[in-house]
C-alpha cells in the first residue's frame, strides 16, 4: 500500500502489516464501525475500509499525520473520517464494534519529547505510558460483541496488557506473534536497553504481538 508519509509521522512497519493481517482475519470487521487509535498514514484505517467496515474513524495527536491520513484516504476513494486529539478523548459517549491501534511501545529514556514528531514512538521507561492508557479509554468504548485489536513489543509486558482488559470487563489474549528486525527506534536505543537488562547483549529482533480483546 503506497502512502503519502509527511516527515514525523510514522512509517508503517512490520507491526503494522502483522496487525492488518490480523484485521482482515478478524470475522467482526464486515458490517462493523470502526476506530483507529493513533492511525499515522491511516494505514490501518484504510485495511479497516477495505475489509468491508460500515464506517471508519481515525484519530491521531500528530496534525501532520491527521492531514496524511485524510489525503491517503481520499486518494483511494474511502469516506474515511479523520480527528485530531489525543487517544480516545475525543469518543466519550460513543461506541464501536471495532478498535484498532498501533500505539507507541518502545522503552524509551527521558521524559516526555517536547518535539511532536517524537510522540509517535515515545512510550517511557517501561513501553506502557500509552498502552496503559489505552487499556483504560478502549473498553468502554465497545459495543456488545465489540473486538480490540492492539499491536506491541513484547518486551513491554503481554500479561500486563491482558490483565489490564480483562480488569475491565474484557476477555483478552495474544492472537499472533512475529519476530523482527530491530526497527529504527529499537536500534537507536539498543545499549540503553542492554544496560536496563531488558534485552541481551547484541540482540537485534524482537518479538512483535498482537492481542485481541472483546467483549461478550
Amino acid at each position: 500500500m503506497r502512502l503519502l508519509r509527511p516527515p514525523g509521522v510514522y512509517a508503517p512497519l512490520e507491526d503494522t502489516e502483522l496487525l492488518a493481517r490480523v484485521t482482515r482475519e478478524e470475522p467482526r470487521m464486515p458490517g462493523a464501525d470502526v476506530l483507529d487509535v493513533g492511525t499515522g498514514t491511516g494505514a490501518l484505517a484504510l485495511v479497516a475500509a477495505e475489509c468491508g467496515a460500515a464506517s471508519v474513524t481515525a484519530t491521531d495527536l500528530s496534525r501532520r499525520a491527521v492531514l496524511a491520513a485524510r489525503f491517503n484516504a481520499r486518494l483511494r476513494g474511502h469516506p474515511i473520517r479523520v480527528h485530531r486529539g489525543d487517544l480516545l478523548s475525543s469518543f466519550a459517549g460513543q461506541s464501536f464494534d471495532v478498535i484498532l491501534s498501533n500505539p507507541p511501545y518502545v522503552a524509551s529514556p527521558g521524559d516526555v519529547p517536547a518535539k511532536a514528531a517524537d510522540l509517535a514512538w515515545w512510550a517511557g521507561a517501561d513501553g506502557r505510558a500509552v498502552l496503559d492508557r489505552l487499556c483504560v479509554q478502549a473498553p468502554p468504548l465497545l459495543r456488545q460483541g465489540g473486538v480490540l485489536l492492539v499491536v506491541q513489543s513484547a518486551l513491554c509486558g503481554v500479561d500486563a496488557t491482558v490483565d489490564a482488559l480483562t480488569a475491565r470487563g474484557l476477555r483478552a489474549g495474544p492472537v499472533a506473534h512475529e519476530t523482527v528486525p530491530y526497527g529504527p527506534v529499537m536500534r537507536r536505543h539498543a545499549a540503553w536497553l542492554e544496560a536496563r537488562g531488558l534485552v541481551d547483549p547484541g540482540e537485534t529482533k524482537e518479538e512483535l504481538v498482537v492481542i485481541r480483546a472483546w467483549r461478550d
